[in-house]
Formats: C-alpha cells, structure tokens, sequence
C-alpha cells in the first residue's frame, strides 16, 4: 500500500488530506447527475494530463488502470443494450472520471496523513466504545490498497497471456483472490509486528 504514493513536491501533493479527501466525496457525488459525455470527457482528459504531469511515473501508474477496461467494455455494452450509445459513454467515462480522482488522492497523500484526517472524523465513535485508530487504519488501507489489486491483477493477467492463447479463467480469479488474502496477512503481521495489536494483549499471568 505504501507503494501507492508517488513522492513529488507538486501543488497536489501540498495539498491538506482533509481537502483531498473531501473535494474527492464532493465531487463523486456531483459527477452522479453529470450525463454529458463532452463534459465528462474533458474531466477525464485533464485527469490524464495531471497523471502525464508526474513523468513516466505517472503514465506508469495509468497503465495500471488499463486492467479495468475489459469492466468497462462490459458496462459500455450493458449500458447500450438498456438506454443507448450516449448513456454508455457517459457512465463509462463517469467511472473512469471517479477511479482516476480517487487514485490521484491515493497517489498524492501520505498514509498517515490520511489516517490522522479518518481519525479526527470518526472521532466521536470512540464514545461509543470503538477504537479509532483502528477505524481510521482500516480505511485508510482500504483506499491504498485498491490501486495495488488492480496492480496484482493486471501482472497475473499479463504472465497468463504470456503463458496461454486463452483468455484468463477461473483459475486466474481464484489466484488473485488467494495473492490478495495473502498480501491481507502480510499486512496484518507487519501490522503487529510493530506492536500496533499490543495493547489489547495481557501479560501472561493477567486474567
């Protein structure tokens, strides 16, 4: 997950995480209504420059997302079928618009800048009982760790066209499922290991 952050002094990445973070709902939410393909895809033609921006470590990053367009090729013919070429592009452009945001926040955004933002907001669950950190940890891996599945995803798919004239199978999407279970322990291990779970443990003797 830590991988997911490009370390670069940009605008963007001056940028508070709580802004980041809250520009991105904003806009998520505000993008639902937008149905003009012209609109939507001038957003994401400047999302591309923003990636472009960053080098070859940003186009790098884009070629990560190309995992995703056999889903949006599905969506796109759903999508005509029911209503129609305009409302396919523009629910394919809409979504890509969104990943593309959401991924840029991810990029641009320290992991414990963004677990000290989730911290502060869920802050009044601690009167409840729950722990915090932890809610705000969770979260917080949950959005880095989306870019590094897709990243998983796209390199099995690539090593099986290598390996196999056919398309990917079920044996593919059972090994993902499996590499994606193992990265979650290896998370949770080093998670430990820095004595992050230390505090709910006893001392032997400690009933």
């Amino acid at each position: 997950m830590i991988a997911g952050y490009i370390d670069r002094d940009s605008l963007l990445h001056r940028l508070p995480a709580g802004v980041k973070l809250g520009a991105l709902a904003v806009l998520s939410v505000l993008l639902l209504p937008v149905n003009d393909p012209a609109v939507l895809g001038g957003l994401v033609v400047a999302l591309l420059l923003v990636y472009a921006g960053f080098g070859r470590v940003g186009l790098a990053r884009l070629q990560r997302w190309a995992a995703i367009l056999p889903l949006l090729a599905f969506i796109a013919v759903l999508q005509v079928w029911a209503s129609g070429w305009a409302a396919a592009l523009a629910s394919v452009l809409r979504i890509l618009a969104m990943v593309l945001l959401a991924d840029l926040v991810t990029l641009s955004t320290r992991l414990q800048d963004m677990i000290d933002v989730f911290s502060r907001l869920l802050a009044p669950l601690g009167r409840l009982g729950l722990d915090v950190k932890r809610l705000a940890l969770a979260v917080a891996l949950v959005l880095r760790f989306v870019p590094v599945l897709f990243a998983s995803w796209e390199g099995r798919a690539e090593a099986w066209r290598a390996r196999s004239p056919r398309r990917p199978g079920l044996a593919l999407v059972g090994a993902f499922f499996a590499g994606a279970l193992r990265s979650a322990d290896q998370v949770a291990e080093a998670l430990d290991a820095r004595g992050f779970a230390a505090r709910d443990r006893k001392p032997n003797g400690v009933s």
